[in-house]
């Protein structure tokens, strides 16, 4: 029986790190779809369904916790998609703030991708 892949929402302003984290998860054998701002990455939400949100926290238009809280809001069924968030910001009332919002994860840049595969596998059994 053929496992179904799972889909996975990469969105980062940054080019770079999409194109490092979307190659990674494509050869690791997920569905990858990107959005470069928060703004993208809602309208992305109304036609994709991902099992997993990867979510930077800085960006221009929509931080990553606006970001989160909006689709808390306004997409229930999204509402307990696993949502892990990446920044170069590595203090404790960021962490709180992503925890306190229900993020699974935070991810402080630059990270290694065995630290990446390793949080993916153990929210995407």
């Amino acid at each position: 029986m053929k496992k179904k892949r799972k889909h996975i929402l990469i969105i980062d302003d940054e080019p770079a790190w999409r194109n490092v984290l979307t190659h990674f998860l494509k050869h690791s054998g997920y569905d990858v779809r990107t959005a470069d701002s928060g703004t993208e990455a809602l309208k992305t939400l109304t036609r994709f369904t991902p099992d997993l949100i990867l979510s930077d926290v800085r960006m221009p238009d929509m931080n990553g916790f606006d970001l989160l809280d909006t689709i808390k809001k306004r997409i229930p069924k999204l509402s307990s998609t696993p949502v892990v968030f990446f920044s170069a910001i590595d203090d404790y009332d960021a962490k709180k703030v992503a925890r306190d919002l229900g993020a699974a994860e935070f991810i402080v840049k630059p990270f290694n991708q065995e630290e990446v595969g390793t949080v993916i596998s153990r929210l995407l059994p």
